[in-house]
């Protein structure tokens, strides 16, 4: 992700943060907790030379979530980026450019059943373990 957007600027204020897991037709969810941590500039060039070369041009053309006066504007950039870097196997990660990694302090499992009498379960990490807690609907 760009390490300028909303997104990015939140998590470097409050590292921590959820992220949930919902599939309504297995009536099943996962929600992870934690604090976050920006990953390796190893990892990100990993990630980054994974993806087409049409997203890693993007991840150099757009100012992610800021105000766009045209879509010409962005078609401009991204047609200045592609022959800046026509290497398509050499194009290197903008340092703008990261990721970020929720290391998990509690997750949780929810299991619906009929008349909202779900299943919870809950574990938290304390220290090197985890400790399990079954929790009301």
């Amino acid at each position: 992700t760009n390490l300028n957007s909303p997104k990015s600027l939140d998590l470097k204020i409050n590292s921590k943060a959820a992220m949930c897991f919902h599939w309504k037709s297995l009536q099943r969810q996962v929600r992870i907790s934690g604090n976050i941590t920006q990953v390796s500039d190893e990892e990100s060039d990993i990630y980054f030379n994974s993806r087409p070369y049409e997203s890693r041009i993007g991840a150099w053309s757009s100012d992610q979530s800021k105000v766009m006066h045209s879509r010409e504007e962005l078609l401009k950039k991204i047609s200045e980026f592609k022959k800046k870097f026509n290497d398509k196997k050499n194009l290197p990660r903008p340092k703008h450019w990261s990721g970020w990694c929720l290391n998990p302090s509690s997750i949780e499992f929810w299991l619906g059943d009929k008349y909202r009498i779900h299943e919870r379960l809950k574990y938290n990490k304390a220290k090197n373990n985890w400790k399990k807690e079954i929790l009301y609907p």
